[in-house]
Parts: structure tokens; C-alpha cells; sequence
């Protein structure tokens, strides 16, 4: 009889993230969803995760402010969802978008959800953010990601403030990080009357954007009140209820002034 010794210990290939943090990867998720056309191209399997240290004055999903409102769920758990809908999604040309809340307030977590739904499902990836905590976002993050939806709420930093309760200054920052990386972005722009509709700051934007080199398109998103019921289930006051969403002409003429800077507007 031959006695056989054991082999080498084989230890299981990991992601960066789960080696980063020798453990399995989790993360506090608020929920998933497929969508069609607004969180990237084509159907998307979009994992909203909890928390963000932005308060956006027409946030149509404050109830993603809070990690601790979240439900403490697993990487596997997220892979597993998304996994159900590989040929579905791929038939479409989409893919799987991170967004929240804001994803980079959790970035070893969102890191992983990127890697494995990039490589494991073989899916197309988008990062959704405010880009205000883009300096947590890691260059291994970032190869993980095929298009960043980039938030540029106002370009006045008073206004920025006044929106967000935060400065202006870090996604502007995270924005030519991007474009220095040569990253694919799509800049995101809700249009409020009385508040973003200033034309200096739809200017200073598309300007802004337009001389990045890698901004691929520019969604010119209208105002609306979906999320009132939310603010109000928080006990917590919506301070643009008499704010009117604005009209198609004024929607038309913000996405003509993106255009003349070279940029697809839609």
C-alpha cells in the first residue's frame, strides 16, 4: 500500500475586496431591482445599497439615507439575485448598475459587487454616485467599472450646498480623475426651477463636462415629487412641495445648451 502525504493546502481565489478585508464581503443593502434606460444601458440588475452623506433636497429615496436602515446582506447573496437574470440581461445589452444611496460610502463592499458581477456574471458595470466620496473609490474599484453615472447637482458651490449640504469641490475633483483615467461617464443633471434652472449654472456644467473628453452623454433629468410620500413617512418636511416640475420646453432648452458644448444630451 502506497501512503499518500496531503498536498499543499489550495486556498480559493478571492476578489481585492475580500482579501483586503480577509473575510467575506458584506454590506448593508436597501434594495435590488431590474430597470430599463435610467441607471445605464440597456435592462440592468441595480443594487441600491444604504447610506449616503448627502442630502439632496429632492432625494426621491431618503429612505436610503441611513446604513442602519439597510438590511445586512451578504456578497453571495447579491450575486446569487443577479445571477438569476445573466441570459435576460445579456440578451438586452445591459448589465448590473451599484448605485444607492451612495455606493461609495461602503467602498470594499461595492468594490466586490463590481468585481464578481463583472467577472463572474460577465455583465457590463456602472457605478451610480454623487462623487463626493470618489477619493474612496480605488483605481482597482474603478477598472472593476465600465461606466460611472456621475451626479453634478449645481455647478455654483452655494447652490451645491444649498442642494446637498455638502461642498461642491470633491466631485469636481473625482470628475477629471475620471476623465484622466480616460473612464466612460455619463453625467447626470436634475433640473429644478428656482434652484438648478439658473442658466450660469447649466452653463458652468455643460462647459464643465464638455471639456472633459469622456463624458459620453448628459441626462437632462426633470424635477418630480415621486418621492414626497417618503419624505413625509419620515416625518421629515419636503421643502420643494411647491416647487412645479419643469416643462418640456424648459427640458429641451437645458439639453440644447449641453449639446453646443459637443456633448449628447438627452
Amino acid at each position: 500500500m502506497t501512503n499518500l502525504a496531503p498536498g499543499p493546502a489550495v486556498t480559493p481565489a478571492v476578489t481585492p475586496a475580500a482579501a483586503a478585508t480577509r473575510r467575506p464581503s458584506e454590506g448593508s443593502v436597501h434594495s435590488w431591482e431590474l430597470s430599463t434606460g435610467v441607471d445605464g444601458p440597456g435592462t440592468r440588475f441595480v443594487t441600491f445599497l444604504s447610506g449616503c452623506p448627502l442630502t439632496c433636497l429632492y432625494c426621491h429615496n431618503p429612505d436610503t439615507w441611513r446604513m442602519r436602515n439597510g438590511t445586512r446582506t451578504s456578497a453571495d447573496s447579491v450575486i446569487a439575485e443577479a445571477g438569476k437574470f445573466v441570459r435576460f440581461i445579456s440578451a438586452s445589452g445591459g448589465g448590473a448598475t451599484v448605485s444607492g444611496g451612495e455606493p461609495l460610502l461602503q467602498p470594499v463592499f461595492t468594490g466586490e459587487l463590481l468585481h464578481r458581477l463583472k467577472h463572474e456574471l460577465g455583465f457590463h458595470t456602472a457605478l451610480d454616485t454623487s462623487g463626493f466620496l470618489g477619493d474612496r473609490a480605488t483605481d482597482a474599484l474603478l477598472r472593476d467599472t465600465d461606466l460611472v453615472l456621475l451626479d453634478i447637482k449645481a455647478w455654483d458651490p452655494d447652490t451645491y450646498r444649498k442642494v446637498t449640504g455638502r461642498p461642491l469641490r470633491p466631485t469636481l475633483d473625482f470628475a477629471r480623475r475620471l476623465a484622466d483615467l480616460g473612464q466612460e461617464v455619463h453625467v447626470r443633471f436634475v433640473l429644478v426651477p428656482g434652484l438648478t434652472d439658473d442658466p450660469a449654472e447649466v452653463e458652468g456644467i455643460a462647459a464643465f463636462a464638455g471639456g472633459l473628453g469622456n463624458v459620453s452623454r448628459v441626462d437632462v433629468l426633470p424635477f418630480h415629487k415621486l418621492g414626497e410620500a417618503k419624505w413625509q413617512a419620515l416625518a421629515t418636511p419636503f421643502t420643494l412641495h411647491d416647487t412645479p416640475s419643469p416643462t418640456p420646453g424648459q427640458v429641451a432648452g437645458v439639453r440644447e445648451v449641453f449639446r453646443s458644448h459637443g456633448l449628447h444630451a438627452v
